[in-house]
């Protein structure tokens, strides 16, 4: 009996394991992108490995025969998804989500899921306040962007168009009818001293990179929400919802300098998330501009023009000048981008229309007086680059970029403090010599942003860098001067070495 009835339980067993494996189907959405990357099955494994060591996910050990059984159908524990989809997007610079390969997002609390967020005065404090602080707890590189994924179409456009909906009036930060002022336990000059602190940190920004002074942004956001959480008059309640949009952007803002691009855009959406309760359009133009860029670096430009032309319409009568001209240069910028020159001329000539009309500046916000003619220059610059890549390297484009760019070059040389925005444009420069096959000019320009890298905190800077010098060693790699260039920066940047052979 004990002998038939092993028998059976065995059958059944096997039954029941044929029957899973019939009902499990391949992943071809992984299978897919797997193949396209050109990684071997050992590669990836050792990449997720690598990764997984880098979040503190100790007890992740990956191998050929668990990607095989990804690939397969197994659905992935926590936090592979999430690292999977990373270690694409890294790959082909678009954002793949956990969706597009297959796979399922575990559900998460709203402060760490997704932008479609609650449009309300409590939740965004609430919501920023909860963000920041397990910033600050998780403050190592990618721990925090483990817990989220990037949006991109739909599912980013669509939440982002609600900041434009009216909020309700006459309420106050905790939901009840604002009948009579109260006192606020913050002066007029802390409240100046809080905003001339962004302002500094702002210039921190410019002159060090992302790097070097995000904790220290981070912190400052956490702090003003803390005092949103008090009660506060009306007046000093717009103040303070202000500075968190100005924080929570430059955090945005930074985290996208140092390659956290998923951290970077949470902080995007809250920032516009304040800048409604401010009641401050234009500076929620300039926060969608923000995601905009970013969108352009992810390779996503129709997602980029979307959220240009909200900010667009959202503040069309109430932005400076200023913020005109530098919403209509990113929009070129995403024309270019999705290879429409016409549409691209326009605006960059639409940017240089506005930027005529600026004046002293003396009435624009502290946040868009970067916006210089150096700015522009090189803004327009870029977009006559891009559009002659689109283009397929386009020499028409090339030439109509190379005098704008000498002239970013030449007024970021001579402002001395926006030193990340110099080497861009040097980079900027170099990309302009190559297509027009110069390589040895290319390699004198790119040399002298190798020596500004090596002093600020930008990933941005290196991996443009990196990616410049890789294309150079790439189409001329018989020039001397660009192996030896090729050289230093394997010695000065040295994790870069990776990097350019994957150019």
């Amino acid at each position: 009996m004990g002998g038939n009835g092993s028998g059976t339980d065995g059958a059944e067993k096997a039954e029941k394991a044929g029957s899973d494996r019939a009902e499990k189907r391949p992943n071809e959405q992984l299978g897919s992108w797997f193949l396209r990357s050109g990684w071997s099955k050992g590669e990836l494994a050792r990449q997720v490995n690598r990764r997984a060591r880098q979040l503190g996910a100790h007890h992740i050990s990956t191998d050929t025969s668990r990607v095989r059984r990804w690939l397969d159908g197994e659905q992935p524990r926590e936090p592979i998804p999430k690292i999977l989809s990373e270690l694409f997007s890294e790959r082909f610079g678009c954002v793949v989500g956990i969706e597009d390969i297959g796979l399922r997002a575990a559900h998460q609390s709203p402060s760490v899921s997704g932008v479609d967020l609650p449009w309300a005065g409590p939740q965004t404090v609430e919501l920023i306040s909860e963000f920041s602080r397990s910033d600050l707890m998780l403050a190592r590189r990618g721990f925090l962007g483990a817990s989220l994924a990037l949006s991109a179409g739909p599912a980013l456009i669509e939440p982002m168009q609600r900041w434009l909906t009216p909020g309700p009036v006459g309420r106050d930060l905790h939901g009840a009818a604002d009948r009579s002022p109260r006192a606020s336990r913050l002066s007029a000059p802390e409240l100046d001293l809080l905003e001339s602190t962004t302002v500094m940190f702002r210039q921190w920004d410019a002159q060090c990179g992302g790097g070097l002074r995000r904790k220290a942004v981070v912190g400052q956001l956490h702090e003003v929400t803390d005092l949103l959480q008090e009660p506060q008059p009306e007046a000093t309640s717009k103040r303070l919802f202000k500075a968190a949009a100005e924080l929570a952007q430059l955090a945005g803002w930074m985290s996208y300098d140092i390659g956290l691009h998923p951290t970077a855009q949470k902080y995007f959406v809250l920032a516009l998330h304040a800048a409604k309760e401010a009641g401050d359009r234009p500076l929620g133009s300039y926060i969608l501009s923000s995601m905009g860029r970013q969108m352009i670096h992810l390779d996503r430009p129709d997602d980029a023009l979307e959220l240009i032309h909200l900010g667009q319409y959202g503040s069309r009568e109430t932005a400076t000048a200023r913020t005109q001209a530098m919403l209509y240069a990113v929009e070129a910028r995403a024309y270019a981008n999705m290879g429409q020159p016409a549409k691209c001329k326009r605006a960059v000539n639409m940017a240089e229309d506005c930027f005529a009309d600026c004046g002293s500046g003396d009435d624009d916000p502290d946040w868009i007086r970067f916006f210089s003619e150096a700015e522009l220059n090189a803004e327009n610059a870029h977009s006559y680059r891009d559009l002659a890549y689109v283009a397929g390297r386009s020499p028409t484009y090339a030439s109509l970029a190379r005098p704008k760019m000498e002239r970013a070059v030449e007024l970021f040389e001579q402002d001395g403090d926006h030193h990340r925005s110099y080497a861009l444009n040097l980079i900027g420069m170099a990309t302009v010599h190559l297509m027009q096959r110069e390589p040895e000019q290319a390699t004198v320009l790119a040399g002298k942003a190798l020596k500004i890298a090596k002093q600020v905190r930008s990933e941005r800077v290196n991996n443009r860098l990196r990616k410049t010098v890789g294309t150079a060693a790439r189409d001329f790699g018989q020039v001397h001067e660009v192996v030896a260039l090729t050289e230093q920066l394997g010695i000065h940047l040295p994790e870069s070495a990776e990097a350019v052979q994957a150019v």
